[in-house]
């Protein structure tokens, strides 16, 4: 597969404009017609936003705006089909410029070891395991590497515009687990400390935790009851104990205690980036622009999350 290289690994892709490819054309021709819902030649944030969720593509928060944003040329906060090709045109060579940065050895494919290398070459070290996780979220043929059109059609509604939004992205989604039911993200650009997107993710995480909590009660209470009864008694089978708590307290007696379990999360979570923040900046010292080694954030997220734990202690 013929590409043409990128100038240097992480240093911003300047997109030029070239002839089109036809087929992709007459493709980004249905895929308008499919979005505009409303068949009035145009497509505003909620059609996009409806449109691709309908077609299984689930981008990741606000992005529909960012995207109306970028290829809305006439500034009237919606996509004619010319601003709408021309945004996929644009994106798509983008796109093909960041991929040929990525794939060192010109195969045509990104494979765990160019993700690494990649990462670590602007000073993110994540193990082969994470960089794995990485390639399998694209990976769609199971191959273990990706090509072309797999990397093309994972970013195509996903406004990246440089490996370096790309960098990021990543980081975003390998995560470092610090507790038994929550996460700490790695760490956040200062743009998205300054937009208050950091708050929205934890928030988000704090909401899909307590939804989690409350759909998963009724277990934690029967481990209990069946650890304080036993299975010598005549309550200690799974369904025995299920009619045992039902019968002592009704059904809701299923989510007792899930009230202050729920409540306690958002707190446990900001406590813990917090925490978290901290212990690296500690860490870190005068060493600036150093991330943190794979032991090191280990040793950051355990005790980040035992001070959360002794903080909300008072309220298990």
């Amino acid at each position: 597969m013929g590409k043409p290289r990128g100038q240097g690994g992480w240093t911003r892709a300047r997109c030029q404009e070239n002839g089109g490819d036809p087929a992709r054309e007459r493709l980004w021709a249905e895929l308008f017609d499919q979005l505009d819902l409303n068949k009035d030649g145009r497509i505003d944030i909620n059609e996009l936003k409806i449109g691709l969720a309908a077609r299984g593509l689930l981008p990741r928060t606000s992005v529909e705006e960012q995207i109306v944003k970028a290829g809305d040329t006439n500034q009237d906060g919606l996509l004619d089909y010319e601003e709408f090709t021309h945004y996929l045109r644009a994106h798509e060579k983008c796109l093909r410029l960041m991929f040929s940065s990525l794939d060192r050895n010109n195969d045509g494919e990104i494979d765990v070891g160019e993700i690494q290398l990649s990462l670590h070459n602007i000073g993110v070290d994540v193990t082969l395991e994470e960089a794995s996780k990485i390639l399998q979220s694209m990976d769609k043929d199971g191959t273990m590497t990706i090509d072309w059109v797999e990397w093309r059609d994972h970013f195509l509604f996903n406004p990246l515009y440089s490996m370096e939004d790309i960098a990021l992205y990543w980081k975003r989604s390998v995560i470092l687990d610090i507790g038994e039911h929550l996460t700490v993200p790695d760490e956040f650009s200062e743009k998205e400390r300054q937009s208050g997107f950091v708050w929205r993710q934890l928030m988000a995480g704090a909401m899909a935790g307590s939804v989690s909590r409350t759909g998963t009660a009724p277990l934690d209470r029967l481990k209990v009851f069946l650890q304080v009864h036993g299975q010598s008694s005549d309550r200690g089978t799974v369904w025995n104990g299920l009619k045992a708590m039902i019968k002592e307290g009704g059904l809701s007696a299923l989510w007792r205690g899930n009230g202050i379990n729920v409540l306690k999360i958002a707190p446990e979570t900001a406590i813990k980036f917090l925490a978290y923040e901290q212990i690296k900046r500690l860490m870190v010292g005068s060493r600036d622009g150093v991330s943190l080694k794979v032991q090191e954030r280990f040793i950051a997220g355990s005790l980040a999350g035992a001070t959360a734990q002794t903080i909300i202690y008072p309220m298990e």
